[in-house]
């Protein structure tokens, strides 16, 4: 169970970074991307308080860790990076209090993923019991994340180790041996006019050929694999 991409993007996104103190919906006072005295990274906003992004980068990372620490051995082991990712968003959120007695915990415990995606819908209130758009919209954010599949990356090519590895070289080669080829039959099948031409036209072929395999011999050091 990870920290990826999608996770972090949709933090980001819904917890929004401000470099002064503010007090969030529930009053408390927060800084960065949702960070709070609870949390305890060592930060206490208060009013007045500022900080730099790059600090507000690494609180959120630092943050994120310490949650993902403290819900991991709560959850089923073969759940995957996106649902992980959903439950420790939703826990960044409501506190790993929250979730471990929220019903997203205890139907996955369950078994039941179809219903704990379904229960992540059921905390999009504040402080007074009152709907907040912004946490219905995270909510529902969350629930898609938990749901979409994590496909396996697919398989790198085998990086070429030698220039004889690439097609370019290789048709250039063949396109160089075809045009002497060509030029050879001349001198033995043809003469006068004809013979000239041909020996033309084929050591036209044959520079091209050279040419084109000294521009990808060049890239290739040049590091274009």
């Amino acid at each position: 169970m990870n920290i990826n991409k999608a996770t972090i993007d949709l933090i980001k996104a819904f917890e929004g970074c401000k470099l002064t103190a503010y007090k969030d919906v529930a009053g408390v006072w927060t800084i960065g991307y949702g960070t709070t005295a609870r949390a305890g990274l060592g930060i206490i906003p208060v009013e007045g308080m500022t900080i730099t992004q790059d600090e507000a980068d690494r609180l959120l990372l630092d943050g994120l860790n310490k949650f993902a620490d403290q819900i991991r051995p709560m959850l089923p082991a073969d759940i995957n990076d996106n649902m992980f990712g959903a439950c420790l968003s939703l826990a960044y959120n409501i506190g790993v209090s929250g979730f471990g007695r929220s019903t997203v915990l205890a139907k996955l415990r369950d078994g039941d993923y179809a219903r704990a995606a379904d229960a992540f819908l059921l905390w999009n209130k504040a402080g007074g019991g009152k709907v907040i758009k912004g946490l219905v919209r995270r909510r529902e954010a969350e629930r898609k994340l938990f749901l979409t599949p994590v496909f396996e990356q697919m398989p790198a090519f085998d990086e070429r180790t030698s220039p004889a590895q690439s097609t370019t070289v290789q048709a250039s080669a063949l396109q160089i041996a075809s045009g002497a080829g060509a030029g050879v039959a001349a001198i033995g099948s043809l003469s006068g006019t004809a013979q000239i031409v041909a020996l033309v036209f084929a050591g036209i072929v044959v520079l091209a050929g050279m040419w084109i395999m000294k521009e990808r011999l060049r890239k290739w050091s040049l590091g274009d694999r």
